[in-house]
This record gives structure tokens, C-alpha cells and sequence, in this order.
């Protein structure tokens, strides 16, 4: 049997309640992919919702876009420290069948108010990473956790590569906004999948108890992982709302697929490349979040200046470079805060974090956007992933 330290290891390790192995974490992969399919994947196409529903300049589609995150980042933490008191699985549950609901108001709404309330509800109702996450870690620690939670983001860039392509093959027949109903039956499918699995463990007290002798000195403090979550989901997700017009500006006549695999090519990288980097970076998550960083502002700088088809090819492969190393980083230095802490309550408040970074990247896009055209967001992107840079290389940011 793979033990813990091995990289091949995926899911094995210690767990803290029912037997928990790599089926079981590819399982609570797979329901956060079904389930995050029109959650990540119709959002970039508000743009063309927006105007069948009265906005017919689709200005609202940045504030839109982060709506479900606002309210998602202020139940995040309520819902993690419910997660920790009353059952993770329990938990998890609510937030697909919550997902399900809101998916079917959002593709029946028929106006701009009803299509918002829809997605008020779905922030408020769902919240699924954050529950998958600390159901996962409520099993498994270390570089098992890191693993796991780097398979979590790939079935998060899974579904943002395959969603918008689908979408755009399918608005011929069936336009993105009635897609809302349609894919609401991928939440209920995750929820009967996810009924099926163990409880993970036993109550979060005594699992915070019994970690904290195993791990060697002081906790891991969380103003980094924190600090990084937040400029990360900054400066990556301003550039998503505008990116499909930024491209019909600069490339007139691109096909909606076209657009939608653009869209999906950074992700594609993660998926190709994420445990590679992994194995590289998993005792060493410093270098890897300043290289990411660095990345991602060479790409997001490179969105300002591209105007042809193979140049966004190109500046969106470096763009997914930075996602890669970013987001593995990141998970590695996740797990290893996780040890010795509640993880739903710790779990919900990262979470609050990485969407209130999106809500930021939202309220900016949309700004910028409007004062100075579609070019705008991907180059306050490429200013705060500097910012973030710096302060990755300074010495004193990892030290305990």
C-alpha cells in the first residue's frame, strides 16, 4: 500500500474517521466538476444573457458577474463552521441541492431582477468548494491534502474548459440564459452521487486535538495564504468578464467557439500540468506562488498588446502557466495551515476570502472597462499580480 509520502499517493494518508482513499477523493472531485458546470462555465457569456433581459449594453455584466460570489463570501464562513458543528457531508449536500434550485430560477427568469435575485440565491445557497474542501480535509492531511486539493482545482479549470466551449456549440439551439435550467440537473446528479459517500470523520474538536501533536512547531500562520489567495483571484479573475469582447475587439468575426476555447486554454494548461508542478513544488509552495505570480503578469500584460488569433493563443498559455503554479502553490500552503485547525471553519473563511478577491476583480472590471474599454482589466491585473510578486520574494513573507 502508497503511503502518505509517496507522489503517487493521491488520496492515501491518515484519516480521520471512515476509510478514505483516492475513490472516495475522485468521487468529491467529480460532483464539483457536474456541479460547477454552469456555475463557471455561463458567466462569461452574460454579455449576450444581459441584453435579452433589458440591459441591452450588457453594462451590468461585471457587477453581474460577481453577484453569486458576494453573497457566497459572506456565507462562507457560517456555512464552514455549520460544516465543522453539524457534519461536512450533511453540509455539502445542502450547497448542490441549493446550486440546483438557483440554477432553475436563474433559466426561467424573465427579467433583469428575477435573473439577479437567481443569482443572489445561488451565492447564498451554494458553496461548494468551500464544502468539498473541508470535507476533504476533515479526512486527509499533508501532502495527501495538497493532492486532493489540487485535483479539487482541476476539476474546477476542467469545467472552465469544457463549459464555455459547450455553451458556444449550443446557443445555436438553446441560448446561455435557458442553459441555467438545463444544467441545473448536474447539481442533483452530484448530490445523489455525494449521498452515497462516508461522513469523514469524527467531530472537528477532537480532530484539532489529536492533529496538533503531529505537527512540528507552530501552526502555520494564515495572513500569507490569505494574502496570496486574495491578489491571486484578483488578478486572475478580472480579465474573465470583458475577455470574450476584448476578443471580438481585437479579432472581428471570431466565432463563439473560438472565443470559448480561448477562454478555456489557461485552464487546459492546469489540467495537462498541475500534479507535475505538484510534485515539484509541494515542500517548497514560497517559490512557486512568486513564480506564478511573475507569470501571470507577463500574460496579463501580454492581453493588452495582443490583436491576432495565434497572439492570444500565446498570451493565454502563459496566462495558464501563472494559474498553474499559482493555484498548486497555493493548495500546498492550504494544506499545510489546515493541519492542527477546525477545517470547515478555516476552509469558509479562505473562502471568503478568494471570493471577496473575485468580488474586487469584478467591481474593477467592471470600472475599467467602462472608462477605458475592454483593455483595462487585464492591465490592473497585471499591476496587482506585480504588487503580489514583490512581496512573495521578500524573505520574512513565509517565516513562521
Amino acid at each position: 500500500m502508497a503511503t502518505a509520502s509517496s507522489p503517487r499517493a493521491l488520496a492515501d494518508g491518515p484519516a480521520v474517521g471512515s476509510p478514505f482513499g483516492r475513490r472516495q477523493v475522485h468521487a468529491v472531485a467529480a460532483c464539483y466538476f457536474v456541479a460547477s458546470f454552469a456555475a463557471l462555465g455561463l458567466p462569461p457569456f452574460l454579455t449576450e444573457i444581459l441584453p435579452g433581459l433589458g440591459d441591452a449594453t450588457a453594462r451590468w455584466a461585471g457587477l453581474l458577474y460577481v453577484v453569486p460570489t458576494v453573497f457566497g463570501a459572506l456565507g462562507a464562513p457560517l456555512w464552514g463552521r455549520a460544516a465543522d458543528r453539524f457534519g461536512r457531508k450533511r453540509l455539502l449536500l445542502r450547497a448542490q441541492l441549493g446550486l440546483a434550485v438557483s440554477f432553475l430560477l436563474a433559466g426561467w427568469a424573465d427579467s433583469l431582477g428575477a435573473f439577479t435575485a437567481a443569482l443572489v440565491l445561488q451565492g447564498i445557497l451554494g458553496g461548494t468548494f468551500a464544502a468539498s474542501n473541508g470535507y476533504l480535509a476533515a479526512a486527509l492531511k499533508g501532502s495527501s491534502l495538497s493532492r486532493a486539493l489540487t485535483l479539487m482545482q482541476g476539476a474546477a479549470r476542467a469545467a472552465l474548459v469544457l463549459a464555455p466551449i459547450a455553451v458556444g456549440s449550443l446557443t445555436p439551439w438553446i441560448s446561455p440564459h435557458r442553459q441555467y435550467a438545463l444544467l441545473a440537473v448536474l447539481p442533483l446528479a452530484a448530490a445523489a452521487m455525494l449521498a452515497l459517500l462516508p461522513e469523514p470523520g469524527a467531530e472537528p474538536a477532537e480532530a484539532a486535538v489529536t492533529d496538533r501533536p503531529d505537527t512540528k512547531g507552530p501552526l502555520t500562520p494564515l495572513t500569507a495564504l490569505y494574502a496570496f489567495e486574495f491578489a491571486f483571484v484578483f488578478s486572475t479573475v478580472i480579465s474573465f468578464p470583458y475577455l470574450i469582447a476584448l476578443i471580438e475587439d481585437r479579432i472581428p468575426g471570431v466565432s463563439p467557439v473560438a472565443s470559448g476555447a480561448l477562454f478555456a486554454l489557461p485552464h487546459l494548461c492546469y489540467l495537462l500540468f498541475a500534479m507535475r508542478v505538484h510534485q515539484l513544488f509541494e515542500r517548497r509552495p514560497g517559490p512557486g506562488i512568486a513564480a506564478g505570480f511573475a507569470v501571470i503578469a507577463l500574460g496579463l500584460a501580454g492581453h493588452g498588446a495582443a490583436d491576432s488569433l495565434p497572439a492570444f493563443v500565446g498570451v493565454r498559455l502563459l496566462l495558464g502557466a501563472g494559474l498553474t503554479l499559482g493555484l498548486v502553490s497555493l493548495s500546498v500552503l492550504a494544506a499545510d495551515c489546515a493541519k492542527g485547525r477546525p477545517p470547515g471553519g478555516m476552509f469558509g473563511s479562505l473562502e471568503l476570502v478568494s471570493k471577496g478577491g473575485a468580488v474586487a476583480a469584478g467591481l474593477a472590471a467592471a470600472a475599467g472597462s467602462s472608462l477605458f474599454g475592454p483593455s483595462a482589466p487585464v492591465l490592473t491585473g497585471t499591476a496587482i499580480a506585480l504588487v503580489a510578486l514583490i512581496a512573495a520574494v521578500l524573505p520574512a513573507t513565509f517565516r513562521r
